[in-house]
């Protein structure tokens, strides 16, 4: 975009070819042609039939594709269907929870007006704000929203709020003077942006950019470009299931291969084949996955956290780092009187008591003394509202809050109006700096002023203190620039007070004025803010402010809310160096930072970027339409419902429906527990999974019979699997989940000692299950059908007693959380009564081709059932007693 700021106002109409009056219409018409509407890109929504045809891209899915088609071939039909079946449900799950529409567009698109009041062919006129083009003239007043970027050629008393853009909480002054070409966007006085409300005054404005050509349009690229990384838990579970597809192949074909020179039937080899397929996969894995996510946004709920998508919440408790907006996330993005500087001494103003202290003493404004004038002067030199019953308060922030402080004391803007009538008003000036108002005091004038110290101070010939008025000397004046310095460090906003009384309303309002004092604000940090970043600190995860607001601002209410210590230096916008052309030592330099200040969005993207390059999991929280960018570009983007704008929560993983920053620590605490059960559940399902593979391939390996069935594994995977599974998905975590470190973000949803388990626990259950098979056939001399019922039954009992496995090794086999959950205890009795069906209903039994089994059979099926967890009870107790490490479940 050109610098139009750095231009001259009287050099815009000639560079774009337009006048004081305005376009004529026919040149608009050649603009509109040549620039487009005035509206931001949209995308058509994604079709429906590809977001579901998506859910079959999966290298999983290929294979059980494959092991259908071939079992279809072979002339097992039911068996096909059956595994057909499964696919269609787990797409229709993964279509519900991925079909979720971008809607940052349509946000970004509602910030336009409607209407636009421009001048052309010389008259003044209303037309469609798509209708803008580069070159008109628009007309500006308090409360409009501008539709396009505009460079100011007319301001009186101006002001934007410009805090959804920039991060800037005050309104931001307007003039039409030139500024410097480098400013930031924050800076740049003489112009205002689309979407941006003008919070006063009156202007007339060129229309320098329309559409994508405007700061809101680059924001809209930066949300178009910085597409969402998949989340640690998609690209783990992608990682494992490319895992199981190589061991899957691999068995199959060794197992097959082994069989064929052994001189077994081929065609037996191929159900195998099949049947090792459909072992391998834990089909029930998606289904339980996002159930117990799902369960846990439902937690997260009803903490006030908001999920977007599901995958998000586990994303949660792996977050290593938060990037967090200042304004409306640390602090209230609402000025107060924070203190008020007086030649007597400091007065400080408790919001919370509405009192006034000094000295430790509760001080009462009493009329005369030099306080209760300055409350006078505020009240007087302002054109804010209080809210009442009827409407909210309206006007600036800081004479919003001038009025609460002189309300506090005892002084009414109604009732002063009505003693001291208002006369005369001399708007704010960019040039002066400063506001005056002139009331008449019977046959006197009295001029109330406000405005910024340096200008106040250099007007001011005398300064106001309870022992009356004294000389406003040089060393005087130098000691009250001392203390405005010592202030702002503070991270205060300053307005100095001033009046004098005069005998003509016309008189120069800004001539030998009585300094009254200084006025400190502050946008206070939230109450919960300080214990919620002590609470993130002792969790592992690190809390950086990357804030558009100053820099002395930033580090002020970084000390005060404990994310940074008393030397911490924060690092400015203009100083930070594009990601690419840092050295790696400026690199790490800007990851350790804490503080960031006047930062832009694409600032924003690089520091999201660099830190998920160092390896972290990255969760941004922002309120503003500038965050939008960060937020979508996040491991967790996290908006605030409250004051967010609605672009910012459109792009967001979750929203905070109360903005406290102590929701994001409860939702971190949920997230990691979510982890552990995913854990928890993974392994006991992948140990059941091993375990059929095991038992299928030891069987034909052995020259044993096919022990069990493609369908009757898939039927134990959906069922006796499932419910277990899901089950251990709502186990509750402890009470130190939030005092252990962050789990490394490179580290698999399955670590070594998880694996351990598995393999552990699935050969137990295996080698139990295969004991059953043989004492089948040699003891009892049982062959065909019968042989795989007790096969089925046995390993699918044992499977269910495996889920009271799933416990830390070092808790007892009954004072766990897992036998404590009554869900655990459901979940078995239901498999238990889905088994007896499949037992006793003898369509049900014929599918699976189950048979009936006699007393003894029965025996050998719940003894070795049983087997692996007396195997494990007793691994655990001599664990325990020698104290090792070993493997664990979760």
């Amino acid at each position: 975009m050109k610098a139009y700021w750095a231009e001259p106002a009287s050099e815009l109409f000639k560079e774009l070819q337009t006048s004081p009056d305005g376009l004529s219409q026919a040149e608009t018409s050649r603009r509109l042609a040549q620039y487009g509407p005035n509206v931001l890109r949209s995308h058509p929504p994604a079709n429906l039939l590809v977001v579901f045809l998506k859910q079959f891209n999966s290298a999983v899915v290929y294979l059980l594709i494959a092991a259908a088609v071939l079992a279809f071939l072979l002339g097992d039909r039911l068996e096909a269907a059956a595994i057909a079946a499964v696919l269609v449900i787990n797409a229709i799950i993964g279509f519900a929870t991925e079909l979720r529409a971008v809607r940052s567009m349509e946000a970004l698109r509602a910030l336009s007006n409607r209407y636009a009041v421009v001048r052309r062919d010389g008259e003044t006129c209303s037309i469609p704000a798509e209708e803008l083009v580069p070159g008109d003239l628009a007309i500006l007043d308090a409360g409009d929203v501008p539709a396009a970027d505009m460079r100011l050629v007319e301001a009186s008393n101006l002001a934007s709020d410009e805090s959804s853009l920039t991060g800037e909480s005050l309104p931001v002054a307007k003039s039409v003077d030139p500024v410097a070409q480098e400013a930031i966007l924050a800076e740049r006085s003489s112009m205002v942006f689309k979407g941006c409300a003008i919070t006063r005054g009156t202007g007339a404005a060129i229309v320098t950019g329309t559409g994508m050509n405007t700061e809101l349009g680059a924001i809209t690229k930066l949300v178009e470009q910085s597409e969402p990384e998949r989340s640690p838990l998609e690209q783990q579970l992608t990682r494992l299931s490319r895992d199981l597809i190589w061991l899957t192949l691999v068995l199959a074909g060794l197992v097959a291969g082994i069989g064929i020179l052994a001189g077994r039937d081929v065609m037996l080899m191929v159900e195998s084949g099949v049947a090792l397929a459909v072992a391998a996969i834990p089909e029930g894995l998606p289904i339980v996955a996002t159930l117990a996510l799902a369960r846990g946004m439902l937690r997260m709920a009803r903490k006030n956290a908001l999920i977007e998508r599901l995958s998000a919440v586990q994303t949660l408790g792996s977050t290593t780092v938060i990037l967090t907006d200042k304004t409306g996330t640390l602090t209230e993005n609402r000025m107060h009187v924070d203190r008020v500087l007086l030649a007597s001494g400091e007065v400080t103003f408790a919001r919370t008591s509405q009192t006034f202290h000094a000295g430790g003493t509760t001080l009462k404004p009493t009329a005369g003394t030099a306080l209760a004038t300055l409350l006078r002067a505020v009240a007087l030199c302002n054109n804010a509202t209080l809210a009442s019953a009827d409407h909210p308060a309206s006007g600036d922030p800081m004479e919003v809050a001038l009025l609460e402080v002189a309300s506090t004391g005892g002084l009414s803007r109604p009732a002063l109006l009505a003693a001291l009538p208002k006369v005369k008003e001399v708007a704010f000036d960019v040039q002066t700096r400063m506001m005056a108002t002139v009331h008449g005091d019977d046959s006197k004038f009295l001029v109330a002023v406000k405005g910024a110290p340096e200008a106040v101070f250099d007007c001011a010939t005398r300064v106001l203190d309870d022992a009356g008025l004294q000389t406003f000397g040089r060393k005087q004046r130098q000691r009250w620039h001392e203390a405005a310095e010592l202030l702002a460090g503070q991270g205060l906003r300053l307005l100095a007070v001033a009046e004098k009384t005069v005998s003509d309303a016309e008189t120069a309002p800004y001539q030998e004025l009585v300094l009254l004092g200084l006025v400190g604000f502050q946008d206070p940090p939230r109450a919960d803010i300080a214990s919620a970043i002590a609470d993130a600190r002792r969790a592992g995860i690190r809390t950086v402010m990357v804030t558009g607001d100053h820099t002395a601002t930033a580090q002020h209410i970084s000390r005060v809310v404990g994310l940074a210590s008393e030397g911490e230096i924060a690092i400015s916008g203009r100083d930070l160096k594009a990601a690419a052309k840092m050295t790696p030592q400026e690199r790490e330099h800007v990851r350790q930072a804490l503080v960031f200040s006047r930062v832009t969005p694409e600032q924003k993207l690089d520091l999201i970027r660099l830190h998920q390059q160092s390896g972290d999991v990255v969760a941004m929280t922002g309120d503003g339409v500038n965050d939008a960018p960060a937020l979508r570009k996040a491991d967790i983007g996290i908006a605030m419902g409250v004051r967010g704008t609605q672009v910012a929560r459109e792009a967001a993983d979750m929203v905070l429906r109360d903005d406290a920053f102590s929701t994001i620590i409860d939702a971190i605490r949920e997230g990691r527990i979510i982890l552990t059960n995913i854990r928890r559940f993974t392994t006991y399902l992948l140990s059941c999974n091993l375990s059929e593979i095991l038992i299928v391939a030891l069987a034909v390996v052995g020259g044993l019979p096919l022990p069990l069935l493609p369908l009757q594994i898939l039927f134990l995977n959906l069922v006796t699997d499932v419910f277990p599974a899901l089950a251990l998905g709502t186990v509750k975590g402890d009470d130190s989940v939030l005092e252990r470190p962050p789990r490394p973000p490179g580290e698999p949803i399955l670590a070594r000692r998880q694996w351990q388990t598995i393999i552990f626990d699935g050969m137990s259950i295996a080698l139990s299950t295969l004991a059953a098979l043989v004492m089948a056939i040699f003891v009892l001399n049982l062959e065909g059908s019968a042989v795989t019922t007790v096969t089925f039954f046995t390993l699918a009992l044992a499977q269910l007693w495996h889920v009271f496995n799933m416990r830390n090794w070092r808790e007892r086999f009954i004072a766990n959380p897992v036998m404590q959950n009554a869900y655990v205890w459901l979940a078995v009795v239901i498999c238990l009564l889905i088994l007896s069906l499949a037992y006793l209903q003898s369509d049900l039994a014929n599918i699976l081709k189950l048979t009936s089994l006699s007393g003894h059979a029965w025996l050998i099926v719940l003894g070795c059932s049983l087997l692996p967890l007396a195997i494990r009870q007793v691994q655990a107790f001599w664990r325990r007693l020698a104290g090792s490490s070993i493997p664990q479940a979760r």
